[in-house]
């Protein structure tokens, strides 16, 4: 399997393992789609790493792969290939993008998928699809220009230049740099605070936020308002209230 799911005291860790580069071809955007389903469903789930390894998250698509497709072929894929981006950004979790090496095309695109990005140093994130005739296809030219601006993302689309971390962090394509030895490190104790938090709120917050993005302003205040009322029928919101009055804030311990 080139994308796996593996899971640990809430935290499901989706792990890219196609080496030596990662290239996200269609058997692995196939995979991905499946085990973004499946982090999305599963109850011991409640919290995501998005984590390629040690020396690269992915360098993106597989060009050797794409080059022999036609464009009847790519009429018939495309839509599973950003269906299999769009799955992970549907997580009804949070999310969080461990990134090492190279993000670029696709790679980038399925950074842009997480809630927050994590960057080592070192990192390099991108949008290239332009030097090979081409522009992104998975989210990369809705899912950028929403996350760091209209001019910005073309600024990177039309360039195809690949941007460091400093960079990253000052345009807000990255939230977080750290040394590419505790970017993992630094991602799993993200989530795994967010483990322990209270699941439905979570799952409101993250829909309210993107589903609210997609709209104008009075259907986003809209849906919060349902969102809002709805979170009070939870054993979470009488369990935080409760330890609030009692004990303060903070110290719930949510199921």
């Amino acid at each position: 399997m080139t994308v796996t799911l593996e899971v640990d005291d809430g935290v499901g860790t989706i792990r890219l393992d196609r080496p030596p580069m990662n290239a996200l071809d269609s058997a692995t955007q196939d995979s991905l789609r499946e085990v973004a389903r499946e982090a999305g469903a599963r109850p011991d789930v409640r919290a995501v790493v998005l984590w390629g390894g040690e020396k690269v998250f992915a360098a993106g698509a597989d060009i050797p792969e794409m080059q022999a497709m036609s464009y009847e072929d790519m009429v018939d894929r495309s839509r599973p290939l950003q269906e299999a981006f769009t799955e992970v950004a549907l997580i009804p979790k949070p999310v969080v993008a461990a990134v090492t090496g190279y993000a670029l095309g696709g790679g980038c695109e399925l950074a842009l998928c997480a809630d927050i990005r994590i960057a080592a140093e070192d990192a390099r994130l991108g949008q290239p699809e332009i030097l090979l005739g081409l522009i992104p296809g998975a989210g990369g030219t809705q899912r950028l220009a929403r996350l760091v601006g209209p001019s910005r993302a073309k600024d990177l689309i039309f360039t195809g230049r690949m941007v460091g971390a400093a960079e990253a962090l000052a345009i807000g394509l990255v939230d977080q740099v750290a040394p590419a030895a505790e970017v993992h490190s630094r991602a799993l104790a993200w989530a795994a605070r967010l483990a322990r938090g209270p699941a439905y709120a979570l799952r409101a917050a993250k829909q309210a936020v993107d589903v609210g993005l997609a709209t104008d302003l009075e259907t986003g205040l809209a849906l919060e308002r349902t969102l809002f009322a709805g979170v009070f029928a939870t054993a979470d919101r009488e369990t935080g209230m409760r330890s609030f009055v009692e004990q303060g804030p903070g110290k719930a311990e949510f199921r």
